[in-house]
């Protein structure tokens, strides 16, 4: 008799969550579904069954996991994404539900790196100071109306899509990464960029903007991100989730 499979629910939007959704496709003995907040209007998805849109917070992703058998929650979502985070932890825990949170490792400063160190988007802003700079932010689209609170500077926005509100005067870059060294240090250049602020999200993909910074003279402000939820295992790459997908996998049969 062919084994029941095991069903995974993964929560997306981040470039691991979409390789390790191509890497499901064709894995035996596993089913998964890819799901996505709905944040952005055009994702790039695997080829799995998606489910878009939110849960309804904790209770709503609780019911979701049981009414589908979900036997393992994979949270891949953005490290920056705690709500969701949150969530799919006390889903898993109400449930019974195994929990993999997939982070990719933080970003760690250089021995010629000095960065400014904040813990959310208010603190980046008043840290930015009294003198006006001339400001790259690469912190997306949704956190950028905390910098209203500090209209006297000038900003250079790198995002996806149209913020919900902008400082005075502020350029938009649409702009997808990975981005390379020497386009980034262009761009600091031409635009006379004086700070950079960003959030650690890590990876190789976007971490030529903190070469380039420092490089070309740009101070760092970077938003350390929130802590994981404390009983989800955690893979730091997809390499390692896969792993440990086929480790239960076979703990179950």
């Amino acid at each position: 008799m062919t084994p029941e499979p095991l069903r995974v629910l993964l929560l997306g939007g981040t470039g691991e969550a979409l390789t390790l959704g191509q890497a499901l496709e064709q894995e035996p003995g596993i089913a998964a579904v890819y799901s996505v907040a709905g944040v952005t209007r055009h994702p790039r998805l695997p080829q799995l069954p998606v489910r878009r849109g939110g849960f309804g917070g904790a209770v709503g992703l609780a019911a979701y996991l049981q009414q589908h058998g979900v036997h393992c929650l994979v949270d891949a979502t953005h490290p920056f994404a705690a709500g969701i985070s949150a969530n799919a932890a006390a889903a898993a825990r109400q449930t019974g539900t195994a929990l993999l949170a997939v982070r990719r490792p933080a970003w760690q400063p250089g021995p010629d790196e000095q960065w400014h160190r904040v813990a959310d988007m208010a603190a980046a802003a008043e840290a930015l100071g009294p003198q006006s700079s001339r400001v790259l932010l690469t912190i997306g689209n949704q956190e950028v109306p905390a910098f209203c609170a500090a209209p006297h500077h000038r900003y250079w926005i790198r995002c996806l899509e149209q913020p919900a509100q902008t400082p005075p005067g502020a350029e938009l870059l649409f702009q997808r990464g990975p981005f390379r060294y020497a386009d980034e240090c262009r761009l600091l250049r031409a635009h006379g960029i004086d700070t950079l602020v960003t959030k650690n999200a890590g990876g190789a993909a976007t971490r030529s903007k903190l070469d380039a910074a420092r490089d070309c003279g740009a101070r760092i402000v970077m938003v350390e991100r929130p802590p994981d939820p404390p009983e989800a295992e955690v893979a730091t790459d997809v390499g390692h989730a896969l792993a440990w997908l086929r480790s239960y996998l076979q703990g179950r049969w």
